[in-house]
């Protein structure tokens, strides 16, 4: 008789990079998600508190469908299920921001872009110019590292139809509000993917303590804004926040979005941040 498929993987089981233990605690609402993201001590707690929210009902529902259903091309495979927290260079110059976890892509792997097409292109990209230790990423332990870069998301569950609503994205907030001051002393350059994104980090940046400009600069790939370094920061040069198009299926069938258009975006970051 075959085994039902469970709707997520319980944490410390065993699963790569799970950062996660039995007992990390739970976030099941917004005010608690806050509380805990802004005591954790340091950032593998951070990460592993991400890792087990369970603050938005409608996500924590979708995810978990999606990983009892599953697509038939992973029909054999076992989902995560779970938020998709943080992960890369824990000292990274470069931190890369993307929307949310693919119901296929990261829900499954437990790694935010690994495994799904958008990813492909990424994590290409990235060892093209340096900040990828492999051109391809497919599960969580299978050897890829970041170099001197991190990637988050601002919203850690997979949505439906990759939309989550203001309060999802208000709800998760503080989970990329909390990273992004975890990693503020070496960061040098913030790499938005998708308009999403660059809204989103926004607050975060904010809640940091960076001196944001007004109004907020328009989206577009290739946009830069520059950011006056915190006193954290271990350099005094500002911080460049960069504008890059999502490598989503979309924008790179259509062409909206080419090898050398991301590649350009990140030998930028790479060289500003050395």
């Amino acid at each position: 008789m075959a085994t039902p498929n469970a709707p997520f993987v319980p944490p410390g089981t065993g699963w790569p990079e799970d950062p996660a233990a039995p007992d990390t605690p739970v976030a099941r609402g917004p005010r608690e998600a806050l509380e805990l993201a802004e005591k954790a001590p340091d950032l593998d707690e951070l990460c592993a508190r991400q890792s087990v929210c369970r603050a938005c009902p409608r996500l924590v529902a979708w995810r978990e469908k999606v990983a009892v259903e599953r697509r038939r091309a992973f029909a054999g495979e076992e989902y995560w299920g779970r938020p998709v927290p943080g992960w890369g260079d824990p000292e990274p110059s470069i931190l890369i921001v993307g929307l949310a976890p693919a119901a296929h892509g990261g829900n499954r792997t437990g790694r935010i872009f690994t495994g799904d097409r958008s990813g492909d292109w990424l994590f290409a990209s990235l060892h093209r110019v340096g900040l990828a230790a492999q051109a391809t990423s497919v599960y969580a332990g299978d050897g890829q590292r970041l170099i001197g870069a991190r990637v988050a998301a601002t919203v850690r569950c997979a949505p439906p139809d990759n939309k989550p609503t203001p309060d999802e994205r208000a709800a998760c907030l503080p989970w990329l509000a909390a990273e992004v001051a975890q990693v503020t002393p070496s960061v040098r350059c913030v790499v938005c993917l998708g308009g999403i994104a660059w809204q989103g980090v926004w607050p975060a940046l904010k809640q940091a303590g960076y001196d944001l400009p007004r109004p907020r600069p328009k989206f577009g790939h290739g946009a830069e804004i520059l950011l006056p370094a915190l006193p954290s920061s271990e350099r005094s040069d500002p911080v460049l926040m960069l504008g890059c198009y999502h490598p989503s299926q979309q924008n790179t069938f259509t062409g909206r979005v080419t090898e050398a258009m991301l590649d350009g975006i990140f030998e930028r970051a790479r060289d500003y941040g050395r």
